[in-house]
């Protein structure tokens, strides 16, 4: 086994906080901690980027930089690498994430501490010799679209009808009997991406972020095993059924993830994640 250097082990770390488990941490902690208001307008625009990201990437099937030439990238670099190149999804989904963060808050410091990850996210990748400068760069100007609409979304209190009524049950269960309908021989990023847009779409938040340092480490430690755990336990009990079930299971595993967070962790901690009745978004 070839040992990494210590250069390539630190843009290894970089480029995780661009995986699955870092988002999934980020959005809990944003939404639990920071806020509560704007998470489900995060999220939506979050799962419709992943969703857009998936069908480009996907539907160009551009070559990446070790495609030709194996030799340019690492065994351990080329296993952060999932599908062809165009758009980089590290660099469209952190721009998503961290971008929609900092227009919220609208706080310079939060901009610098914003751009300051994107900027390494992305240059990983290229350090890594995954991406090509053009997926990164097209990576990030979906990502940065993407947030602007989570900004958008969270200034339109009716939203997603525009004639005052509430999002109805019936929109995000269509979108999940969509993700389980869809043929197995589809990328399993559409499963998970519907399954995330159907759980933000209908969790919406009802409480308010811990006011103590206490309470907030507590919903930190506590919040982010239950999520986590059940990120876990969920993939292992579809590891268990039939391969013919994947796609489904994919999508409810995601979808349920996010009620967990927002519905489950708010009702097993509602002493710090006090409730309220009237959140918006």
């Amino acid at each position: 086994m070839t040992s990494l250097s210590g250069t390539e082990a630190f843009w290894l770390a970089i480029t995780s906080l661009g995986g699955d488990f870092a988002f999934i941490a980020v959005l809990a902690l944003y939404g639990w901690l920071v806020q509560p208001g704007g998470i489900r307008a995060l999220g939506v625009a979050f799962a419709l980027s992943y969703l857009v990201n998936s069908a480009l990437k996907y539907g160009l099937n551009l070559p990446r930089p070790f495609t030709a030439d194996p030799s340019v990238a690492s065994a351990a670099a080329q296993a952060s690498a999932g599908g062809p190149g165009l758009p980089s999804g590290h660099a469209q989904m952190s721009a998503t994430l961290w971008g929609g963060v900092a227009a919220q808050l609208r706080r310079p410091w939060a901009w610098a501490v914003c751009l300051g990850l994107i900027g390494l996210i992305s240059y990983s990748r290229l350090a890594l010799h995954v991406h090509y400068p053009s997926d990164v760069i097209v990576g990030l100007l979906l990502g940065a679209v993407f947030a602007a609409l989570a900004v958008y979304l969270t200034q339109q209190p009716a939203w997603p009808l525009s004639n005052g009524f509430k999002p109805s049950f019936w929109l995000p269960l269509t979108l999940l009997i969509v993700a389980c309908l869809l043929p197995g021989s589809l990328p399993g990023e559409y499963n998970r991406g519907l399954g995330l847009l159907a759980g933000f779409w209908l969790a919406t938040p009802r409480y308010l972020a811990p006011q103590t340092w206490a309470g907030r480490l507590g919903v930190a430690v506590i919040g982010l095993i239950v999520v986590l755990g059940s990120y876990l336990s969920l993939g292992a009990l579809a590891s268990l059924l039939p391969t013919v079930l994947d796609g489904p299971l994919r999508a409810i595993r995601y979808f349920l993830l996010v009620l967990i967070a927002l519905w489950g962790v708010p009702a097993l901690l509602r002493g710090w994640l006090r409730p309220h009745g009237s959140a918006e978004i």
